[in-house]
């Protein structure tokens, strides 16, 4: 699974990717801007993009709605990583289009774990 990191604040970054590269299925890639983020996932292609909220220049939801606009990103799951977790906050996130919202700070023994269930929940399960 390819796995897109995009947050600002490059400690998380590293503690992100080591701790999702626990899992050896998860190849990690990461950016610090949505820009950077958008230029990035257009070669490698992520199967999900995990997306700080609070982001200067370009936020989450900004660099959210800029994926969706292209063919690349435009279905790829989005799961928000954000200290923002009140109900009416991950509401308008869902809304947004974003599969689930992770809070900061993650347990980074338990992310590569909750990312995989969050996306074996969106997957459908086999036809028999």
């Amino acid at each position: 699974m390819r796995v897109l990191y995009v947050d600002d604040e490059s400690d998380i970054r590293e503690i992100a990717q080591l701790a999702l590269e626990l899992d050896p299925a998860m190849r990690v890639r990461t950016a610090a801007t949505g820009a950077e983020a958008i230029a990035l996932a257009e070669s490698f292609a992520p199967d999900l993009v995990l997306l700080d909220v609070m982001m200067p220049e370009m936020d989450g939801v900004a660099t959210l709605a800029q994926l969706r606009g292209h063919e690349v990103t435009r279905r790829t799951p989005v799961i928000f990583i954000t200290a923002r977790t009140q109900a009416s906050e991950v509401l308008r996130f869902k809304c947004l289009g974003a599969l689930a919202v992770i809070p900061k700070p993650f347990d980074p023994m338990r992310l590569a774990a909750q990312v995989r269930t969050l996306m074996e929940s969106e997957s459908p399960p086999p036809s028999a």
